[in-house]
C-alpha cells in the first residue's frame, strides 16, 4: 500500500538506505551476496551520476535521462586501464533495471510521489539471438590464455619475491578454472575448501550458484592436477591457529574478492603472445566456456548444469558465432552425400 505522507530525502540518503536493505536481503536469503554487491553498486553509481544533495522526488524522466546516458559512457571499471571501452549493452540494461527496482521501492516507502522511470526513454540498444560483438574467446585465443596459465604454474620461481609472496599457481587456477568450467566469478571467489570432494577416483567441486542450488562439476583431470598443485605448494600457509575456509587466497592469506580477478587474468594474458591476445573479462571466460562447449555438440542440458542455469533458454545468452562454424556445418550437411 502506498504511504500517505512523503518523506523528502536526497539522493544520498534515499540510496544510503535502500543498499542498507539490500545488504540485509543477504541475510535472510533472498539475495546472493554477489547479487546484492551489484544492486548496491549501481544504486551508489547513480547518487553519484544524479547528484547526492538533490532531492529524490525532484528527478524527472529527463534527469534520469541524463544520467543513464553518463553511465553508457562510463568506463568499464572491470578493467583497470586508461583506455578501458564504455558500459556494453549488457550493463546499461541491467543499471535501468536496478534503477527501476531502487524507484519502485521509493514510491512504496514514500520518497517519491510518481516513479519517474516509465518517463525515462534512453534504452541500451537490444540485441537478440547471436551477439555482433564477441564475448568468447576463439580456439586460438582460449588455447593461448590456457597454455600461458599452466607455463605459469610450471615457471621457476621468482627470485626477487618471497616465497609466501608467490601466486602463480593461484593465478594459474583461477584462469584455467574460469575458461574451462565457466563459473560465475561470485561462485569462484566464493568457493572454501570442503567445497571439493572425491568420488570413485574423480575430482568434484560442490559450486554454490544461484538462488541457493547447489551443482557438483567434474574436474577434468588438467584441472584437478592443477589443484592439488596449488593446495599442496601454492595456497598460503597460514599462522598456527588461525583458520581461512577459501580456496582462493592472496598472499596475505586472506579470501580473494572479485575485484581481484580481473587484474589476475590480465597478468595471465600479458603472457600470451599478441597473435593469439585479446582482453577478456572473468564473464567473457563464462562466455568462452559456453560457446566452445556448444560448438562441440555437447547435450544443451548438460551445458546448462555446466553453467548453472535453471532454463535452457538461457544459454542462447551466452552464445557466441565462432569463425567458420557455418562452413563446417554445410560440409557435413546430414542430408547430402559427403
Amino acid at each position: 500500500m502506498r504511504p500517505t505522507r512523503l518523506v523528502p530525502l536526497t539522493v544520498e540518503d534515499s540510496t544510503t538506505r535502500y543498499a542498507d536493505l539490500i545488504r540485509a536481503k543477504t541475510t535472510t536469503g533472498q539475495l546472493s551476496p554477489g547479487t546484492a554487491e551489484i544492486y548496491v553498486r549501481d544504486v551508489l553509481t547513480f547518487c553519484g551520476l544524479a547528484g547526492p544533495h538533490r532531492v529524490l522526488d525532484e528527478l524527472t524522466g529527463e534527469d534520469l535521462d541524463e544520467v543513464l546516458l553518463a553511465f553508457a559512457g562510463k568506463p568499464d571499471g572491470r578493467r583497470r586501464t586508461p583506455t578501458s571501452a564504455p558500459q556494453s549493452a549488457a550493463s546499461q540494461a541491467r543499471f535501468r533495471r536496478s534503477l527501476t527496482a531502487f524507484f519502485r521501492h521509493a514510491v512504496l516507502a514514500g520518497w517519491v510521489q510518481l516513479d519517474p522511470m516509465p518517463t525515462a526513454t534512453v534504452h541500451a540498444r537490444e540485441r537478440g539471438g547471436l551477439r555482433t560483438e564477441r564475448r568468447a574467446l576463439t580456439r586460438e585465443q582460449a588455447g593461448g590464455l590456457i597454455t600461458a596459465a599452466r607455463s605459469l604454474a610450471d615457471a621457476p620461481p621468482d627470485s626477487a619475491r618471497r616465497d609466501d609472496q608467490r601466486t602463480e599457481l593461484r593465478d594459474a587456477l583461477v584462469v584455467v578454472m574460469l575458461a574451462t568450467l565457466g563459473p560465475r566469478v561470485s561462485e569462484l571467489v566464493g568457493a572454501d575448501l570442503e567445497h571439493f570432494f572425491t568420488s570413485d577416483g574423480v575430482r568434484y567441486w560442490r559450486i554454490l550458484g544461484k538462488g541457493g542450488r547447489t551443482r557438483d562439476l567434474p574436474l577434468p583431470a588438467p584441472v584437478a592436477a592443477l589443484l592439488d598443485a596449488y593446495l599442496a605448494e601454492g595456497r598460503p600457509r597460514l599462522d598456527r591457529g588461525r583458520e581461512e575456509r577459501a580456496l582462493l587466497l592472496s598472499w596475505r592469506g586472506r579470501r580473494l574478492a572479485r575485484g581481484d580477478v580481473q587484474p589476475v587474468i590480465d597478468r595471465v594474458l600479458s603472457r600470451v603472445s599478441p597473435a593469439e591476445r585479446r582482453a577478456v573479462t572473468p564473464h567473457g571466460l563464462r562466455h568462452t566456456t559456453a560457446t566452445h562447449l556448444l560448438a562441440a555438440a555437447t547435450d544443451l542440458d548438460a551445458v546448462r548444469r555446466v553453467l548453472g542455469h535453471s532454463d535452457l533458454s538461457t544459454l542462447t545468452r551466452y552464445r557466441d558465432a565462432l569463425p567458420g562454424e557455418l562452413e563446417a556445418a554445410m560440409r557435413v550437411h546430414p542430408l547430402l552425400p559427403p
